[in-house]
Order: structure tokens, then sequence, then C-alpha cells
């Protein structure tokens, strides 16, 4: 980035791998400070310690100056202190600080939800308080101010809005930006309108033009309101969800009026992990050169079911939380077409209970044809992706979307819906050009599904070097979170500047 200064980045997120995970959050909050850092930029991350952290083995240490700090929480008093790690594995290592308070966080394994009921915490609305108002502790106990605070998600959507109000006439704070990265917006941070005086900001902010949306305190919609820019993590999902009601879970006139502060960047992928020449969780590494041991590994899953799969069958993967906003409802329904179809279906997930029970029954009926494997095994994941020749993606609804694109790096051609990242990233095949990485089905029903994955199964079938065009199209591409990290990059100096 040559003319460009060294920004000083903060990026505070609920969840980072290796430390935690629930979802493409923690992937995102440990590749994408990784990758600035090796653009010359100072970045910092900021995350809660949750019980089930290791802090041995994370090597997690004091820091005397961010030891039994406290702050207000409606009545309450709360001491937390900040501690210090570091990513694990890399040449140039991220700094993490890590919020520690023993109720809200280190005492509890899960996240967000209460593992015996299966519900949301009912102090979440005090755990992400607390979590955005040691962003200002921690900054000013270092002396460490950063040109950009970068919050994910609806857990900082406090940040801005502290940063507007409680310390717009803060010399040393009030002209630090922010950006706020929506990574999905079904999840809203939704609480009673007492939360308003738990948090300390101004009667005047708790109005249904500022954070409170339909009756209810709302972190997603403070973030919005008052983050100096907004991003998503696909250019077409930041065009839906401004303009289609549904799709924007009930706030699409707040981003309506944010529309020219509201961009669009798709998330990277991980090459250490997700790369078919080094993935050491496959039986055989392959190339776009060396296609040929793709075969062996499409052997290997061959095995999970009974009997040889020959050449003219084609093996479908999915690995996915089983929900109706990834397709699992279509899929219910076109079932009975997909199992008439000469194919072998392989399903890795975990989600509703309904789905559970309806592909498990499914796999007792079709043993021949269909497996399901519930939860989730990593090894077989990546064995999906390496020897399946199809990767099936319904998905109602996607920001992003990250398994489309180990798909195409492992020559896995994808079927996916026309919706968000999958659109931004899937070229629908073109027979006349012979250009595209995979097949994209327009509606969202039956007819449109079965549609193009009969086109699939058919030019695999049937024209097989069509076929491996196909997928070298998709293994030539670059998904790496090189570019991505380049865009934001982008958008931060844009957002300084302003």
């Amino acid at each position: 980035m040559a003319g460009k200064k060294s920004l000083k980045i903060l990026f505070v997120t609920s969840e980072v791998i290796p430390f935690m995970k629930t979802g493409g959050l923690a992937d995102v909050s440990a590749a994408l400070p990784q990758r600035l850092l090796q653009h010359g930029h100072q970045v910092r991350i900021l995350a809660p310690k949750y019980g089930a952290i290791d802090e041995r083995k994370h090597k997690i240490h004091e820091v005397v100056r961010l030891q039994d700090l406290t702050t207000q929480i409606g009545k309450k008093e709360v001491t937390f202190s900040i501690r210090s790690s570091f990513l694990p594995g890399q040449k140039h290592r991220v700094q993490v600080y890590f919020l520690d308070e023993p109720n809200y966080f280190a005492s509890r394994h899960s996240l967000y939800t209460d593992p015996l009921s299966g519900k949301d915490f009912s102090d979440n609305d005090e755990r992400f308080i607390l979590l955005a108002k040691s962003v200002f502790e921690l900054i000013k106990q270092l002396g460490w101010y950063p040109d950009i605070i970068h919050c994910n998600d609806w857990q900082s959507g406090l940040i801005p809005a502290y940063l507007k109000t409680v310390y717009k006439d803060d010399e040393d704070i009030q002209n630090i930006k922010t950006l706020f990265t929506i990574h999905n917006i079904a999840y809203q941070g939704a609480f009673g309108k007492s939360t308003c005086k738990k948090t300390g900001l101004p009667e005047s902010v708790c109005t249904e033009t500022k954070v409170l949306h339909k009756g209810k305190f709302n972190f997603l919609k403070a973030g919005i309101v008052y983050a100096d820019t907004i991003n998503t993590v696909s250019q077409t999902y930041a065009k839906e969800i401004a303009s289609d009601p549904k799709l924007s879970f009930g706030l699409m006139d707040v981003l309506k009026k944010r529309k020219s502060d509201l961009h669009g960047i798709v998330n990277g992928i991980d090459m250490n992990i997700w790369n078919p020449e080094k993935d050491k969780l496959i039986p055989h590494k392959y190339s776009v050169k060396k296609l040929d041991k793709k075969k062996e590994n499409r052997a290997a899953l061959a095995e999970k079911f009974n009997g040889e799969i020959d050449d003219k069958t084609p093996i479908i993967g999915n690995i996915s939380r089983l929900y109706s906003t990834k397709g699992f409802d279509l899929l219910q329904k076109a079932f009975p077409k997909l199992m008439a179809m000469n194919i072998r279906l392989v399903i890795l997930g975990t989600g509703d209970k309904k789905f559970h029970q309806f592909l498990e029954e499914m796999a007792f009926d079709h043993k021949d044809k269909f497996i399901f494997y519930p939860g989730f095994d990593d090894k077989l994941a990546h064995l999906i992706e390496a020897g399946a020749d199809i990767y099936l993606m319904p998905s109602k609804t996607e920001p992003c979307g990250l398994n489309q694109m180990y798909s195409m790096v492992y020559g896995t051609v994808p079927v996916v819906h026309a919706t968000g990242g999958l659109i931004d990233t899937v070229q629908n095949f073109d027979e006349k050009t012979g250009e595209g990485t995979g097949f994209v089905f327009e509606k969202y029903n039956v007819t449109s599904l079965i549609g193009e994955l009969k086109r699939a199964v058919s030019i695999f079938v049937e024209q097989p070097e069509t076929w491996t065009k196909i997928m070298k199209n998709g293994m030539k591409r670059d998904f790496s979170w090189l570019n991505s990290a380049k865009n934001y990059i982008e958008l931060y100096n844009k957002i300084v500047q302003e």
C-alpha cells in the first residue's frame, strides 16, 4: 500500500478461532487481522474470554494496568480485567485482548445460549454492554488510540453509539472512526426497552429513530445508525438487505437511509486450511495440474456408501447447519425427486431437530443413495469437499457463504441458489462460451433447483471434458484473503480521510 500510512485498527468480535467459534465470524476474525498485519498495519483484537477457552494452552496472561477495572451496567458496578495473548501460528502475530469477567463470561462455556435450555442467556444485553464499554477502558489504559474500531455484528453494535454520544467531547477518543460489519442481519440483539437504562446512553438515544426497533432495544440498529460506515460480506447481500423487506429482517428502512455508507466486501477463505495442495486432512493431495488424485479422494468418499460408485454417478455433498435459511425446507420438498435421480448424496450437519429427524428417516429409506452424518466432523468435511463431484448449496439467504468457495478451490462444482454471496462468487456455466464455475438456480422452488441440478448432472455424465473445464475454471479463481484485505484497507482509508 504505497503512499498510504500505517493504520491502527482495533478489531472487536464476540468469537475468533482457534479460541472460540459458532460460525463464519470466528474465521473472519482471525484471517482478516492477520492479513492486515501483513500489509503493515497495527492490528489488535478484543474478544470475551469464555470459560471454554484454555488459558494455559493459549498462554493468556495478565496485564497489570488492565486488572480490576470497573464500570456501571445499570445499577450494578462491574469489575473486570483485560488479559492478553496472540493469534497462534503466524510469523508476525496479532495481539488478542480478552475481556475477563467471572459472572458474564468466565463461568460460561457456551457463547450465547444456555446449553441446557437451548435459549439465549437472559443477560446477553449486559454481557455485550460490557464488551462495548471495555473497548474504551482498554484504549484509555493503554494510551493506544486506534484510527478505526472495526465492530462486528450486534454484539459490538453499541460501540459506535457510545463513541458518538458519551465520548463525543473526549479529545482522545472523539476522532476515532468506526466500521460496522453485518455478517448476518437475522441476528440483531433485540432486548426489552429497559436495556436502555443499563447502557448509560443518553435518553435521547432511546427512540425509534435511533436504537429502538418496534419497541425493543436493538444492538444491531444502534451499530447501523451510529457507525461512520457499514459493510456486509458480499455486494449482493448489501443490495438485498437495503431493498428486500424479508431479507432485511425489518431493518430495510434504516439501511436505506445509510445506503451511501453501505458497502459489500466478500470474505476470503484461509488457503492454509482449505487448499487441496496442502490439506493434511484428505487422503490424497492434488492440484489443478494433478487432477487424477482427486479421483482417489472420490474413491475414499465412495467407500462411505455400500458398494462401488461408477464414474457416471455423481457424488453430491453438503456441509451445513440444518435450517430453513440454509435451504433445508426446499431440500425436504425436493427429496423424492433427488432420490429418483442417478446420484449419491452425503450431508454433514447439525441444527433444527425437524430436519435432523427427516434426514435420518431418509437415510434409512434410501440406504444405497443417501448418507446423513449428524453433528460436525472436520476430517469428513474436508473429505466431502475433496471427494464430491458436486456441492449443493440451496440457501434461501446467504450473506457470503464459504463452502461454495471451498468447493471451487477443490474442483467440486457448486450448484447454488441465486442469493447474496453465492451470486457474487459462483459464475453460472454458459454452454455457448464455456465460461463459468458452477450452476445457479434463480427461483427458490423445487422445479428451479432440480432443473439446474439435472443440467449439472447431464454435463457431468455426457460431457466429461466440459466438466473438467468447469472444475478448472473454479480452481483457478483466487478466493484468498489477499483481495478481501485490500478491499478492507481501501475502505478504512476512505473512512479515515472523510
